[in-house]
């Protein structure tokens, strides 16, 4: 270790606070991992080391590390107009990528509100959808549902809609009005295991049976993502969607697609709903968007949402300093250039059958139980056994994903996630540029870090 890196250790320990870490394990001089260089899916560490990004950094690194027309999209934009709010003014940036982003979305959502990413963007969709139920003159409208496990964001709204106890006990109180129902992990499908079409029905008729408990004059929206990050990437079964829609009309409840994950080619479609063919009222979005280059999000509206705020003196009184911000929507632009020219979604679309392929050998593994995902969005779940499907208890989980596989799947050359939000998984979302090589190289690492850790249980 040079005497820079030494320095930047200790003040990494001294000073920095890392999200979502624990940082006991840093104390007494452990090292912080440090990526210092990116160039296509891989990334490097300070002492040269590389790892294949099997995660697009965090589901964010579509068009893959080291673009430099991304980066020199940034600067030119910086030298030309580095900043101004969007409260009550525009710039060009933003309104070319609010039009861009209306051409690709599905249905009528041609309203696009920023922010400066998906948090806020789950935040925003649950303040217009009450606001707007209040304008329309039915001001009861303002409980959400959404599903159990789910991950929504960590603002007070969005983790009030979140579906993990563990990750929202420290901050309770929360905001109320948030309701859950079952999520669509099939694999764990208590009855309808064996009839997906089944189970699709019997999950989204629990979103109705609880708009119909709670009153449908009380329930404002129904947010979901396209599929379910948490939990270890849970794909709807045929027909859901269409059913949730069905039942949201019905009621006249918003159906809000979560897509901060989901949207920008990780499923081969520019957003995650037209993937499995349904048009919602609401889209949030963010990751993706910019590939990671600059931070942005932003909801997409439906017209008719909108339509209230046209006239007089009402106004959506929200917004964020950076929401739009001149630099990340001249990225976003450069972005999309990039996927049309260089064909993104249908590379994702081609390719999704051998990433899957490939991540089906592993079922060979007596701890692999379930592999599931689509496009490029993978979970794989681990188990104790693979014939009754027995999960690791809390103390297992914890010494298997965090006491080796996270530590192990990196130093072999692999930079995922091992993830205990629901039952044991691998994640694996890697940057769209990725083909059949970089597949089988997860794969190679994957099988040898979990034949370890199955020797070592």
């Amino acid at each position: 270790m040079t005497e820079q890196t030494a320095h930047q250790q200790s003040a990494a320990r001294d000073h920095l606070w890392l999200h979502f870490a624990r940082h006991s394990g840093y104390q007494d001089g452990g090292e912080i991992p440090t990526i210092v260089r990116g160039d296509g899916p891989y990334v490097y560490d300070t002492a040269g080391k590389r790892y294949l990004d099997g995660l697009a950094g965090l589901f964010t690194v579509q068009a893959g590390h080291g673009r430099e027309e991304l980066a020199q999209a940034a600067a030119k934009q910086a030298a030309e107009l580095a900043f101004f709010p969007l409260w009550s003014y525009a710039h060009p940036k933003a309104i070319e990528l609010a039009e861009r982003l209306a051409h690709h979305a599905p249905g009528d959502l041609n309203r696009v509100f920023f922010t400066s990413g998906g948090g806020e963007a789950v935040e925003s969709a649950w303040k217009l959808a009450k606001q707007y139920y209040k304008l329309v003159g039915k001001p009861t409208k303002h409980k959400v549902i959404s599903r159990a496990v789910a991950y929504h964001g960590t603002p007070h709204g969005a983790l009030s809609i979140t579906g993990l106890p563990g990750l929202k006990a420290p901050f309770e109180p929360l905001v109320p009005s948030g309701f859950r129902v079952p999520n669509t992990n099939i694999y764990r499908a208590a009855a309808h295991g064996d009839d997906p079409e089944a189970f699709g029905r019997w999950a989204a008729d629990r979103i109705e049976e609880a708009i119909e408990f709670e009153g449908p004059d009380t329930v404002a929206a129904v947010f979901l993502e396209p599929v379910q990050n948490a939990g270890g990437c849970f794909p709807p079964p045929p027909g859901y969607f269409q059913r949730v829609r069905e039942i949201c009309d019905r009621h006249d409840v918003l159906l809000v697609s979560d897509e901060v994950i989901c949207a920008f080619g990780r499923l081969g479609t520019m957003f995650g709903s037209q993937k499995f063919d349904y048009v919602p009222d609401i889209i949030t979005f963010a990751k993706g968007v910019t590939s990671g280059y600059s931070p942005l999000g932003g909801m997409m509206v439906a017209d008719r949402l909108f339509e209230p705020f046209r006239h007089g003196d009402t106004m959506f009184a929200h917004g964020y300093t950076f929401g739009g911000h001149p630099v990340s929507s001249a990225v976003a632009l450069a972005n999309l250039d990039l996927f049309e020219r260089e064909d993104l979604l249908g590379h994702v679309r081609r390719n999704e059958p051998v990433f899957r392929a490939t991540l089906d050998k592993l079922r060979d593994l007596p701890i692999v139980g379930d592999v599931r995902g689509d496009g490029f969005f993978y979970g794989i779940e681990l188990v104790k056994d693979q014939a009754t499907r027995e999960t690791f208890n809390a103390d297992e989980s914890e010494r298997l994903l965090r006491g080796f596989l996270d530590k192990a799947l990196y130093e072999a050359g692999l930079y995922c996630r091992a993830d205990d939000r629901g039952d044991p998984v691998v994640q694996l979302a890697p940057p769209l540029i990725c083909d059949e090589s970089h597949f089988v190289e997860m794969e190679q690492i994957l099988r040898s870090v979990l034949t370890e850790a199955w020797a070592r249980l």
